[in-house]
C-alpha cells in the first residue's frame, strides 16, 4: 500500500503516489486534499441494505460529491461495483472490484491490497491518464458474467462504460442523473456517444423487469426510473 495518497474533498478522487497541484478529476486546488490517513480518520464507510444480497456503500460524513459503490453478495463470491473514496479497514472483504468506468476508482488500490482482491475494468478506460497509479488485474473487452453478476458494455459517457445487473438490481452509476424528479444524461462526456450509449441501454431494457436501479447517488424503483428514461433524458453538456 502506498503511503503517498491524497483524497480530494470536493469530488472524492484519490491521487496515488504524489500530491499534484490540482485534482485531475475536478480541478480543485491542493488545499482541498486530505492525506488518505486524514480521510480515513474523518470519514468511515457505511453499508445500507438495498436487497438481501445488495448493499450501498457511502462515506460518512459525505465526502464531497463522492459516488455510491455497491456490494453484491453472490453465492460464491463477494463483488463490489465501483469503490468508496474513503479507506475503511472495517469493511467486510470482497473478492472482485468491478468498475463501471474510470472516474470512480476511489481507494480501490488500498482495498485491493487489504482484501487481496482483483480489480476489473474495461480496457478502453484502463488506459486513461487518471488511472496512473491504480493497478488492474483484469481488463476486459467483452460482455461477461461473473458469479451471477452480468456486465454489458455500452460506452458513451466514457469509452469503456459498463453497466451491471444482478438478480433484481440494475447498476447504472452516473450514466444518467435524477434531479428533482427529472432525468438527464451525464454532461461530462461526448454528446453523440452518450446518447448512443443510452439508446443501447434502452434497447437492452426492452422486456426486462428489475426492482431497483442503483445509481451514483440514488436507489430508485425500476418502474419509475424506466418511465423517466423512456421519455429520453436531456443532454445539456459540452
Amino acid at each position: 500500500m502506498s503511503n503517498e495518497q491524497y483524497v480530494c474533498t470536493v469530488c472524492g478522487f484519490n491521487m496515488v503516489g504524489r500530491r499534484p497541484s490540482h485534482c485531475p478529476f475536478c480541478g480543485a486546488p491542493a488545499a482541498r486534499f486530505l492525506t488518505w490517513q486524514e480521510c480515513s480518520a474523518r470519514h468511515h464507510v457505511e453499508e445500507t441494505r438495498v436487497t438481501d444480497r445488495v448493499s450501498r456503500l457511502n462515506s460518512v460524513p459525505r465526502l464531497g460529491i463522492e459516488h455510491a459503490a455497491y456490494r453484491v453478495e453472490t453465492p460464491g463470491k463477494i463483488l463490489w461495483i465501483d469503490c468508496p473514496s474513503s479507506f475503511d479497514k472495517r469493511l467486510k472483504p470482497a473478492d472482485i472490484l468491478l468498475f463501471t468506468h474510470h472516474h470512480f476508482l476511489g481507494a480501490s488500490n488500498q482495498y485491493r491490497d487489504l482484501f487481496r482482491a482483483q480489480v476489473w475494468i474495461h480496457k478502453l478506460d484502463a488506459v486513461h491518464e487518471i488511472c496512473r497509479g491504480f493497478p488492474f488485474d483484469h481488463t476486459f473487452a467483452e460482455n461477461f458474467s461473473e458469479a451471477g453478476v452480468e456486465a454489458r458494455h455500452i460506452g458513451g459517457h466514457t469509452p469503456g462504460f459498463t453497466f451491471y445487473f444482478f438478480e433484481d438490481c440494475l447498476f447504472i452509476c452516473d450514466y444518467v442523473f435524477l434531479e428533482h424528479g427529472h432525468m438527464r444524461y451525464n454532461p461530462f462526456g461526448p454528446a453523440g456517444d452518450t446518447v448512443a450509449g443510452g439508446n443501447r441501454l434502452r434497447d437492452f431494457l426492452q422486456g426486462k423487469d428489475f426492482a431497483w436501479v442503483c445509481g451514483v447517488n440514488y436507489v430508485a424503483p425500476f418502474a419509475d426510473w424506466r418511465e423517466k428514461f423512456n421519455q429520453m433524458p436531456i443532454y445539456d453538456g459540452y
